[in-house]
């Protein structure tokens, strides 16, 4: 019992299970900062590379400036702030210390000696390893003959002090701390002791090196407890007994709650209990990141902003509360609104008991009860105001079974159509994840009507969803192809269980035996594809649309474009930098014009002439697996796509990825789709396997006198054994392989089943794969004649110099294979008897031809077939 200032006693007491609150908390703001630091770094640098000779001009006219003012009033200013620039952070822990307030303090001593730490190792790496350009933007020659410091390495620690011990958010010693530093600065660009890039670079490395520290090692938590929401409350004239979080109740594990403010069902002395929100500046930084990349990426909507101040996040709620209430819409009544301390406010509520939508069980979600949230949409839409949050945890069902709006703090007033559709499209996808499509799109239309409701299909889709909505739906669908995958194999099974059955029948002749294996195949293949039919469900936006056509054939259900940037666009470009960079350095490793003077510009042509035929094989064997009738010439598009997509993922992997999606949007099956690129994946490695030992074989063969295999092969063999015994003696190796193998089985065989029974689709396919090889070789075979190294080694020594470089360019985990791709070219034709001088440059021209020269007729067919929606 504490005495108020009336003398009167009150109960403090909050629920004894609130968890407690970290001692240090992240900012993603803090890491935001730091990320900025570094780039502001990187492009300080860069301008010192690229814009040199501006600098020295303006050095100059300071330094012309300067000879016109007093030495002594020079000698004096640089006197005084070297002293107050040590002198005003003393000043300030001081006044620090005797608040109790050293943890922060401490923060900034700590980012103090990192900064003079990164200031030194600048310096050295300015003196030692940079180039001249940055050693000449970043110092100047001293009357001594010596250079002055890249880094002041006094200025940078005092830089990240100030920063990371809050000095920004006390004025008063903000503006000392910044004139001691501005004068210090002045002083010794006039005194000519520094340069303006030195200046950037020291100011930057103190600042980023500040926020660097706070984020590593956490800002002290000032977020209000239990004890402060009851002290607040009383301060605003309510008499609270005790304070429990809601989360408590309701759902304490919800992984939305924390960017939601801390909720409390407070009992007061007199009257009923209320609800109060604390919305603290931790908590405002919760999905800081994601509303960033939301802002970036959809066009056409409002997004709540990213860095938003305490008063504009009490404001909007505030505002939100009560424009849902005169709309007439049904929600928590908002009666007072307060500040606790300088970083957290509150908002009370009166009380609505009740459980929230995701509580209920799926018979308790009855037609009554979505009529009901429908009609409190219609309220809020007739107003022109947007939820932007309507999930399960935002409807909270009252005793009564009436529905009320919660969670407003996202919304948004004045909205547009497209937010306003927004919010149609997902209530839908609420209802229809509890009810099913059916009885979410009934609801709707009979209290909105089927225009309003067709009006919201175009918003229909994953990206306009919320975040919880969009993992459930994921989710769903991993179930839907475990379930379809299941029923593949349980197909499978059962076809080879018979076809077993009726080889244990009596002996019968070779004719009839040929023909019950012919049918028996196409039994099997009808098996499969019923199983898969069957097992293939619709995801549930494909099943509300449908269900919104019945009642309105007319309506628009192409997606609406929301996306300005897709993660797929900003790849491309990340990879296209990449690509740049990685051709670029790669190049400055011999000397361009002397390989270009000693190429034969014939054989280049004839290089480039059987790059170009890898495409068209490339094709083949691709469209040789496939039965249904693909385009030939977007095949072709398509193979030149992967080429660009080789820079983003490791050449296995984006090739497959690539065209099993074409496929796809080729009009072929899923299923179908991903077993076709299997099964050209299978026979590939089959045949390069194939290929790999007959060539190596005829390499060892070469040298000796006695037909006996090279030591290369033999390795290979002997490591591909030691590998199988492992994976056999591993049990958790083996259950997955296994099940990768069976699961890859299911869909791949009866593919190939069905391709050997079409002798010409079987030989383009082969074909395909044995051109491409050979074009390859072919390729690289004329781009070492191009450097005079014709007849130094044999075609076979060639093959299996490609052969194995390909290979591992496929198991390295670089974009392309690129490094690895070379090293085992230049080794393997170093090692065959070709010249080292004569290799690289023939290695880097075979590269030229077949990675880099496509890379930029590569994203131009990516480009096409993305906005062609081929891909």
């Amino acid at each position: 019992m504490t005495p108020d200032e009336y003398g009167e006693f009150h109960v403090d007491r909050v629920s004894g299970d609130e968890p407690l609150l970290p001692a240090r908390v992240h900012r993603p703001a803090d890491l935001l900062r730091l990320l900025l630091g570094i780039v502001g770094i990187a492009l300080v640098l860069l301008l010192a590379t690229f814009a040199h000779g501006t600098t020295q001009g303006l050095e100059d006219d300071i330094g012309t400036g300067a000879k016109a003012a007093p030495q002594l009033l020079i000698n004096l200013a640089g006197l005084t702030s070297s002293v107050l620039v040590l002198l005003v952070p003393v000043a300030f822990a001081v006044e620090r210390l005797i608040k109790r307030d050293g943890l922060r303090i401490a923060d900034g001593v700590l980012a103090a000696v990192l900064a003079h730490g990164v200031s030194l190792a600048t310096d050295l790496w300015v003196a030692e390893a940079a180039a001249p350009s940055i050693r000449d933007a970043l110092t100047r020659p001293l009357e001594s003959g010596g250079l002055t410091p890249p880094v002041h390495s006094y200025l940078a620690p005092v830089i990240a002090y100030m920063t990371a011990v809050g000095m920004s958010r006390r004025p008063r010693w903000r503006v000392a701390m910044w004139f001691v530093v501005l004068l210090d600065v002045v002083a010794v660009l006039v005194g000519r002791y520094t340069t303006p890039f030195a200046i950037a670079t020291t100011l930057l490395i103190g600042w980023t090196v500040a926020y660097g520290t706070l984020y590593a090692v956490g800002s002290p938590n000032v977020r209000p407890t239990g004890q402060n929401l009851l002290a607040g409350l009383r301060r605003v004239g309510f008499r609270p007994v005790s304070a429990m979080r809601a989360e408590d109740v309701i759902n304490p594990d919800h992984p939305e709650h924390a960017d939601r403010g801390r909720r409390y069902i407070v009992t007061l002395e007199d009257g009923p209990p209320i609800d109060v929100t604390v919305v603290d500046r931790e908590q405002q930084a919760q999905g800081f990141f994601y509303r960033v990349w939301r802002r970036l990426s959809l066009r056409g909507i409002h997004q709540r902003r990213s860095l938003q101040s305490l008063r504009q996040a009490l404001e909007q709620e505030a505002l939100l509360a009560y424009a849902a209430i005169a709309a007439g819409a049904s929600a928590p009544k908002l009666i007072a609104t307060s500040e606790l301390g300088p970083d957290a406010v509150m908002l009370v509520y009166e009380h609505i008991g009740g459980r929230t939508l995701d509580s209920l069980a799926d018979e308790e979600v009855t037609d009554a009860l979505m009529h009901s949230a429908w009609r409190q949409v219609k309220a809020l839409q007739s107003r022109r105001i947007a939820h932007r949050r309507l999930v399960g945890d935002a409807l909270l069902v009252d005793r009564s079974g009436n529905i009320v709006l919660t969670d407003l703090r996202g919304g948004e007033i004045a909205a547009g159509d497209v937010v306003l559709r927004m919010d149609i499209a997902q209530l839908l996808t609420t209802f229809g994840l509890r009810v099913g499509a059916e009885r979410a799109v009934a609801a709707a239309v009979e209290v909105l009507g089927p225009d309003a409701v067709a009006d919201g299909l175009p918003l229909l889709q994953p990206i306009a969803l919320s975040r919880t909505t969009r993992a459930t739906l994921r989710q769903r669908a991993r179930e839907r192809a475990k379930r379809e995958r299941e029923a593949v194999l349980a197909a499978s099974e059962a076809t080879k269980e018979a076809r077993e059955a009726r080889a244990t029948e009596g002996s019968k002749d070779r004719k009839t035996l040929r023909a019950e294996r012919h049918a028996a195949k196409a039994a099997q293949k009808r098996a499969l594809e019923e199983a898969s039919e069957e097992a293939r469900e619709e995801d549930l936006l494909a099943q509300i649309r449908r269900q919104v056509l019945l009642v309105r054939p007319t309506a628009v259900i192409e997606p609406a474009k929301l996306e300005r940037l897709s993660p797929r666009i900003l790849l491309s470009w990340i990879a296209g930098a990449i690509a740049v960079y990685l051709l670029l350095s790669q190049l400055t490793n011999f000397d361009l014009g002397d390989v270009i003077n000693k190429a034969q510009w014939v054989w280049v042509l004839v290089a480039m002439f059987f790059s170009a035929l890898t495409y068209i094989a490339a094709t083949m064997s691709l469209l040789g697996f496939v039965t249904e009738k693909v385009s030939f010439v977007r095949t072709v598009i398509a193979q030149i796509a992967g080429n660009f997509v080789k820079l983003v993922a490791p050449a296995a992997i984006g090739g497959v990825a690539l065209n099993a999606r074409f496929l796809q949007r080729a009009g072929v099956r899923p299923g179908l789709a991903v077993a076709s690129v299997g099964a050209s994946q299978l026979f590939g490695l089959g045949s390069h396997i194939l290929l790999l030992l007959v060539f190596g074989y005829l390499t060892g063969t070469q040298h000796t006198p006695t037909i006996s295999p090279s030591r290369t092969v033999i390795a290979g063999l002997l490591t591909a054994a030691v590998l199988v015994l492992i994976v056999t003696a591993v049990p958790s190796l083996r259950k997955f392989v296994v099940t990768r193998v069976r699961s890859l089985f299911a869909g791949v065989v009866p593919r190939m089943l069905d391709i050997l029974q079409r002798p010409r689709k079987l030989i383009m396919g082969i074909g395909g794969m044995l051109l491409l090889t050979a074009a390859n070789v072919m390729c690289l075979d004329a781009s070492i004649r191009a450097f005079g190294g014709g007849g130094q080694v044999s075609y076979a020594s060639i093959a299996v110099a490609f052969l194995a470089g390909n290979a591992l360019g496929s198991a390295a985990p670089t974009p392309g294979g690129l490094g690895a791709v070379e090293a085992a070219l230049v080794g393997a034709l170093t090692f065959s008897g070709l010249a080292s001088g004569t290799a690289l440059p023939a290695v880097l021209l075979f590269r030229l031809m077949v990675f880099w020269l496509p890379v930029l007729p590569g994203w131009l067919a990516f480009t096409y077939l993305t906005r062609k929606g081929e891909i």
